[in-house]
């Protein structure tokens, strides 16, 4: 990003929004001048002929009374000009204020696009926009304190996908992403609103599950067994191993980690072991 891009985006957004809401009240404030001026002249040209015509009505002489009347019209007439002549100037100042509110909203329009595209390069995966590593360990450091301070369970589900090395060979890395997006999709969908899905790197996932029942867990592995990615013509068998632990009071980030990675090496090699026992029956 070259410098040009920045300079525009340096204010920051808070004093942005606060000289937004100045401009706006300045518009306020002339737009209610404007109209307390437009009445006071309304009164007094009221007053003004009021106070030239019932004299003249009084007095009944035609020819005072016509040239007093004359010079108040005269009077009027100006006044009326003076204050068409302030009212355009109070609309032009009303316009340029108008224009430059719009374009500081436009600027802070484009200062928010740029914000959420520095949050998801800096918090969510590029390729499935789960949350990357880095910020996935701070949610479940997060849920740790919670379920620490409140005494509730926590659940970590590791997840690792088979088989991506022989489909980036067949197929090409495009239908390896396409297994990974397609497998970041069905994670997404498979847990609650309340738990949270990231990519660990590679063809590893994570799913963090607060206060989550043994036999939910198993339902996640349900809603992701048997489904199948469709790459260019070709059917690729979505298939993944899983392990899965529940956090212990006290302890950090790193051993809940590793210990739901024994588990999930664990029931790797036992689903290695047992493709290879089919191998040799077959």
């Amino acid at each position: 990003m070259d410098q040009q891009e920045v300079q525009p985006v340096q204010p920051g957004a808070p004093e942005r929004v606060e000289h937004i809401k100045t401009n706006m009240r300045q518009i306020a404030r002339r737009q209610w001048w404007l109209w307390s001026t437009a009445v006071l002249v309304t009164l007094l040209l009221t007053l003004g002929i009021a106070s030239f015509a019932f004299p003249g009505l009084l007095e009944q002489s035609r020819d005072t009374y016509t040239f007093d009347l004359n010079i108040a019209m005269r009077g009027l007439v100006g006044l009326v000009l003076i204050f068409n002549v302030y009212t355009i100037y109070q609309q032009l100042q009303i316009h340029r204020i108008q224009n430059n509110l719009s374009q500081q909203i436009e600027t802070l329009v484009r200062v928010e696009e740029r914000t959420e595209e520095v949050y998801k390069l800096a918090v969510l995966d590029s390729l499935t926009g789960l949350y990357n590593r880095r910020s996935g360990e701070q949610r479940l450091a997060e849920e740790i304190s919670r379920s620490h301070r409140h005494a509730r369970p926590l659940t970590i589900l590791l997840l690792d996908i088979n088989g991506l090395k022989a489909v980036n060979d067949s197929f090409g890395h495009p239908a390896g992403d396409q297994v990974i997006k397609h497998f970041a999709e069905l994670l997404q969908r498979a847990i609650r609103g309340s738990d949270v899905a990231v990519r660990l790197g590679g063809d590893e996932f994570m799913a963090v599950l607060p206060e989550c029942k043994p036999d939910e867990v198993h339902l996640v592995l349900a809603r992701l067994a048997g489904k199948k990615v469709e790459f260019d013509d070709h059917t690729i068998d979505l298939k993944f191993a899983a392990g899965w632990t529940d956090y212990i009071a006290g302890e950090t980030v790193e051993t809940l980690l590793k210990r739901a990675d024994a588990a999930l090496y664990v029931n790797k090699r036992a689903g290695k072991e047992k493709n290879e026992s089919n191998a040799r029956v077959t």
